[in-house]
């Protein structure tokens, strides 16, 4: 009866670490998907430094702090707090970031695709220099429309295969927003900032050196066909 009782005790033993060892990649790759959700839709803020030098950050400036742009960012107002529990969970995990520019007939149909459907996102538009220089590290060329749905990338209008990444998501074939939702508007990919004032000299008279935001890294290329969709 002892012999027993220990053989079992042994086979759950192993059991049980082979379930952790099972759990582990899987838990990994959570994390990571939770990385690359979270990366593509940043906004990118155009710096200018004192010294007149251009520098791209997806961190944006704190107002009167030391080394920071004088200029006032404008914030997006965050509405996911009104949306359902089961639409604001997609949300969080796979945000959807539209983005465009003026006379992109496509742009304004893939955006009637995400409005009908009832789809939140951020629209991000491409019309400056710096903006083009930002889409083209963000998707590797300047493509429009372009749409990030957490870490998948689409280039051009397509209803088949937006529709068939929004279904992957998990986002609901028709609008579960409430009437008091209100879309964000558009706001420039690149966020120009206002140069901040000359640095006070120091007793020697020379001006004292301000730290530089760090240029974000350009994003990877992503799998742009939709079959075998993974999130």
């Amino acid at each position: 009866m002892k012999s027993t009782l220990t053989n079992s005790t042994a086979r759950n033993s192993t059991a049980t670490k082979r379930l952790v060892r099972g759990l582990t990649p899987l838990v990994a790759a959570g994390a990571l998907l939770m990385l690359a959700a979270t990366g593509l839709h940043a906004q990118v803020y155009r710096i200018v430094g004192p010294d007149g030098r251009i520098t791209y950050s997806d961190k944006a400036p704190v107002e009167g702090a030391k080394g920071s742009s004088a200029g006032t960012v404008a914030a997006a107002t965050d509405t996911s707090a009104s949306l359902p529990f089961a639409l604001r969970q997609v949300v969080n995990r796979y945000p959807v970031t539209l983005y465009t520019s003026a006379g992109c007939g496509p742009c304004g149909t893939g955006r009637a695709l995400l409005t009908s459907r009832g789809v939140p996102f951020s629209e991000r538009s491409v019309s400056t220099n710096e903006d083009n220089a930002a889409l083209q590290r963000l998707s590797g060329d300047n493509a429009l429309p372009f749409l990030t749905i957490g870490g998948q990338q689409i280039k051009g209008f397509s209803d088949v295969e937006w529709s068939q990444f929004l279904d992957a998501a998990g986002y609901p074939k028709s609008s579960q927003l409430p009437a008091s939702y209100r879309q964000p508007p558009a706001a420039p990919l690149v966020a120009a900032q206002k140069p901040a004032a000359p640095a006070a000299a120091d007793a020697t008279g020379t001006a004292a050196a301000r730290p530089q935001q760090p240029v974000r890294p350009a994003a990877p290329a992503r799998n742009e066909n939709p079959a075998g969709i993974t999130f």
